[in-house]
């Protein structure tokens, strides 16, 4: 049934995506001699269909002449993508042929007859370029090379307003969010530019999920680092968003990427300098709740460039408030907590970045980056719990330390050879992440009176490095003007140390460890295909073989091998996708993606800062399959832009939280793959400009989800479905004299889980920004949620024998006031643009994060924040992520953000080279109880899909059952 449920989605999805597309002109006008559109005349049945400009003839005596070239930004070096050419007789000024560029801004036109031309060249947000004195003879082969396009530029009162750059593009694999057009994330960083892109969604602990999953790869400039995979939401809090380029999604990767990220990869792409010469910008702001301060620096001279880079953030002012109840069905129980807390951080990324041109077809570059990530917590837990008619009170006083450092160096040769786009890469890094995670708590009975009386102490320290060496070869060639094959191979080792020590009454009561090293061996094939007709097709395959070897301390003191076998997987991938008219696109992907457990799902480690609420990791845990298809079409029609894309998503062996409770209420969390997840949903987003001045666009996410657990225990089998909706609204505008503003809100609704769900939450900003008469800085003014204090968000859970209802008072209204300056001479030379390229781990499930790479940016010209349509193609890349443990919480009464179904249904933290922090210690008392088994107690089980034993901990920490 399930099988037929799919096919009949896919058959409604195609249905639904060509009839948007008929809604808009994309073909030719019958019997229109003129061709009247980009699609032409189409009065010969089979005739091939050709991509001709509007009011061209295509009944026009043609001859044997051929007109080639390419189209580059001329500040950005980049390819200008789906730009017209008009061939123009200089006798009778009528177009007599045209043609469109395509993806890397390549143009040809054949069949060209004899005669003088001009050649016209238009693109919006570019000067219309003429080329003159073109001579075609009757076997001219004329190649006009490179040819550059001048951004379009309006003067108003001697403020130039460059125009209106597109806020999102649309590319063949990929969604590009041009962040660097957004003023509200001044001051703020990667999580705050990630709320405003379009299928992506932030939760309120600045967790990402893509479409309903936050199995993403987080990547940044085509770097992976371990910092990711302790947490992608601590590590987004590194970047601060003046460095942020572009954010570019990709929901169906191709086969050269790795094939973790189940829901697919986000790309944070830094910004770069151009420039010849030296620069030095300097980016601060303060507000109520943080402050930052960021210094980027760049010198570049002849075939060298340096670029050096430093920025801190700093949290304050951040309360905490929450309450949690937990009620026993089978057992007579009643568990009360409430939680007030205060909580600091520091975040900081340094790094130090050099290039080289050794010669016109080689480059060398190399990047030093050292990240850290500093959080304090402090906490007051008051418990009351009812059994038998009788309560006890107690109080817990918590302070948690979570201090991250991080290394991340890099060295990339690149070379290219004798065809043009033949190349050959050798990228290796290295990669280490330092942590230590710890609490200390103070119990106290508490009276009626709320006299205190001190009971004991006690303590967890939990020390973790994460490693990860990595060495990747790719080559890529031409075949023809229109194919291209690539292939390459990648090595990963990656070393995981966890060292866990229990203290009470200040003395060592139990210790523990775990040593995990992970092996990754990967190849793979891609071969894309395109035609002139703007046809294009991508299909490739990747396997990867993994080897684990894992031990850990037994209760005795000696180390037990866990013996995970190795497993192999083969991951296809196939895009297609065609583009009809005036940018109107429709694109169909296949792909099949693994999601590898991160460390906080895998380390053994007993969070029990609360002791109601006690969690630990299975080290025997598999990797999630899943296989994702996806539909969709765009279209631009004057300065509208238009998206709809639709996707299902089918998940086997999910990791699953597994929760049960003890007589006395105590609950106890672990992960088994027992899990079958479906997603079917739909996109749709839109951007337009109105008035030259002002841009406005939206849109929505909607997904039906349905959740099981498979169990074979009929009293611990849950499933649930429903529909997950959301949605946001951005607009900006450009004031004269170097005014700009912009505002925008975000809501999503309630979130369906395993086992009941979590109400929906709202966000809202606005931003005022004014540049500088010396073109040289900018101050701006933004606020977020502003309305009113705090809001509570809430989760309800219900089990076979509890119920659980918790509450969150969040308290994130906040204003800032940034400043921006740039010093130094910059001049911007014709320059033969290089690529680069680099490692690129995206291949485990972690939580979220990223930091801070590459120094040197230069904005150019300071610009009005909104800018006029210009599809521009950005750069990408991304960074590794590694192998981290679990993180600390920080309230632990607080709903587990980063446990089991976190913002999502079903849905755990991106990983992308194992899922999170081996000193995660997650949030207690909120946890969600999701469905599962009940734990064996003494042994490891050597199958994932059955409940690990619980590590030794604390004897009034863990209860034992009755």
């Amino acid at each position: 049934m399930k099988v037929i449920l799919q096919y009949v989605f896919l058959a409604v999805l195609t249905g639904l995506t060509s009839t948007a597309f008929a809604q808009f002109p994309g073909g030719g006008g019958g019997g229109n001699r003129g061709g009247g559109g980009f699609g032409g005349d189409q009065r010969g049945g089979n005739r091939a269909r050709q991509t001709i400009i509007p009011g061209t003839a295509e009944d026009t005596p043609k001859g044997s002449g051929k007109i080639k070239g390419i189209l580059i930004d001329s500040v950005s070096k980049k390819p200008v993508e789906f730009a017209a050419l008009a061939l123009v007789d200089i006798k009778t000024n009528n177009p007599i042929d045209g043609t469109t560029t395509d993806e890397k801004g390549a143009f040809s036109m054949t069949k060209v007859a004899s005669g003088n031309f001009k050649i016209l060249i238009s693109f919006i947000g570019y000067k219309t370029k003429t080329i003159n004195d073109v001579k075609i003879d009757r076997k001219t082969e004329l190649d006009l090379g490179s040819i550059t396009l001048a951004a379009d530029v309006v003067q108003l009162n001697e403020v130039e307003v460059v125009g209106m750059a597109q806020l999102i593009e649309e590319k063949v694999d990929r969604l590009v969010y041009n962040a660097e057009k957004d003023i509200t994330s001044r001051g703020g960083d990667a999580s705050d530019v990630m709320k405003k892109v379009p299928m992506l969604t932030v939760d309120l602990d600045g967790n990402v999920s893509l479409r309903g999953s936050s199995n993403v790869r987080v990547l940044i400039n085509n770097k992976p680092s371990t910092i990711i995979a302790s947490s992608v939401a601590d590590a987004l809090r590194q970047i601060p968003a003046d460095m942020i380029k572009s954010v570019e999604v990709i929901t169906s990767p191709s086969a050269k990427y790795d094939a973790e990220g189940s829901a697919g990869i986000i790309n944070i792409v830094t910004k770069k300098s151009t420039i010849q010469g030296g620069t030095l910008n300097i980016d601060t702001g303060i507000g109520n709740r943080g402050s930052n301060l960021g210094l980027r620096g760049n010198y570049r001279t002849g075939k060298m460039g340096f670029s050096l880079g430093g920025f801190g953030r700093f949290g304050y002012n951040m309360p905490g408030k929450s309450e949690n109840s937990q009620v026993g069905k089978t057992e007579p129980f009643s568990v009360k907590q409430s939680s007030e807390s205060h909580n600091k951080n520091a975040f900081g990324s340094y790094n130090l970045g050099w290039d080289y041109e050794i010669d016109p077809k080689s480059s060398v570059s190399a990047n030093v980056r050292y990240g850290l990530r500093n959080q304090i917590n402090s906490q007051e837990l008051t418990t009351v719990n009812t059994r038998a008619g009788a309560a006890t009170s107690l109080f817990r006083d918590v302070d948690t330390k979570d201090l991250s450092g991080t290394w991340d160096v890099n060295v990339d040769y690149l070379k290219t050879l004798s065809k043009p786009q033949q190349e050959l890469s050798i990228s290796t890094q290295f990669s280490r992440n330092n942590r230590t995670n710890n609490y200390k708590a103070d119990n106290y009975s508490l009276s009626s009176l709320d006299v205190r009386d001190f009971l004991n102490n006690q303590a967890n320290d939990n020390k973790s490095h994460n490693q990860e060496s990595t060495i990747q070869l790719d080559y890529q060639t031409p075949i023809k003007d229109n194919q291209m094959l690539e292939l390459g191979g990648k090595a990963i080792m990656r070393q995981v140390v966890s060292d866990y020590f229990y203290y009470k009454a200040n003395a060592l009561d139990s210790t523990n460890n775990l040593n995990y090293d992970q092996n990754v061996a990967a190849g793979y094939l891609s071969y894309t295909y395109t035609t002139k007709s703007r046809f294009s097709l991508k299909v490739g395959s990747r396997y990867e073989y993994t080897n684990i070897n894992a031990n850990q301390l037994s209760r005795e003191g000696s180390k037990v091998d866990l013996n995970i076998p190795s497993y192999g997987n083969l991951v296809p991938s196939i895009n297609i996708s065609q583009t009809f008219g005036k940018g109107q696109t429709i694109k169909l992907g296949y792909n099949r993606r693994l999601q590898r457990p991160g460390i906080q799902y895998l380390n053994p480690n007993v969070n029990a800062s609360n002791p109601q609420n006690i969690s630990f990791g299975n080290p025997n845990l598999k990797p999630e399959l899943t296989d994702q298809v996806e539909l969709g079409t765009s279209f631009f029609k004057g300065t509208v832009y238009v998206n709809v894309s639709t996707f299902a998503r089918f998940t086997n062996g999910s990791i699953e939280s597994i929760r049960t409770v003890s007589p006395t209420g105590v609950i106890s969390t672990t992960f088994g793959n027992i899990g079958q997840k479906d997603n079917y949903g739909v996109n749709v987003f839109g951007n337009i400009t109105l008035f030259k001045r002002w841009q406005l666009g939206g849109g929505f996410d909607s997904y039906y989800v349905t959740l099981t657990n498979n169990n074979s225990d009929p009293t611990l089998r849950y499933s649930n479905d429903g529909f997950v909706i959301s949605g946001r609204l951005r607009t900006s505008v450009t004031i004269k004299n170097g005014w700009g503003f912009q505002g925008g809100a975000f809501m999503r609704g309630r979130d369906i889980q395993l086992q009941g769900y979590q109400t929906g939450f709202r966000m809202y900003d606005l931003g005022l920004k004014k540049d500088f008469k010396n073109k040289r800085g900018s101050i701006g003014f933004g606020m977020e949620n502003f309305l009113a204090p705090a809001f509570k968000q809430k989760t309800v859970l219900e089990s076979y024998s509890f119920n659980q209802n918790n509450t969150n008072h969040l308290y994130n209204r906040g204003f800032r006031v940034n400043f921006s300056y740039k010093l130094g001479k910059m001049t911007f030379v014709e320059q033969r643009p290089r690529r680069k390229k680099s490692v690129n781990n995206d291949d485990q499930k972690s939580d979220g994060g990223g930091g801070m790479d590459g120094g040197g940016a230069t904005q150019g010209a300071a610009t009005p924040a909104i800018t006029v349509p210009a599809a521009r193609p950005a750069g990408g890349a991304g960074r590794p992520q590694g192998v981290q443990g679990v993180r600390p919480t920080t309230d632990s009464t607080a709903s587990p953000v980063r446990q089991g179904f976190q913002g999502q249904p079903g849905m755990r933290p991106d990983s992308s080279t194992m899922k999170r922090d081996s000193t995660f210690k997650p949030d207690s008392t909120a946890v969600r109880p999701d469905s599962t088994s009940k734990p064996v107690l003494p042994v490891t089980p050597t199958d994932s899909t059955a409940l690990p034993a619980k590590p030794a901990v604390p004897a009034d920490s863990l209860p034992k059952k009755d």
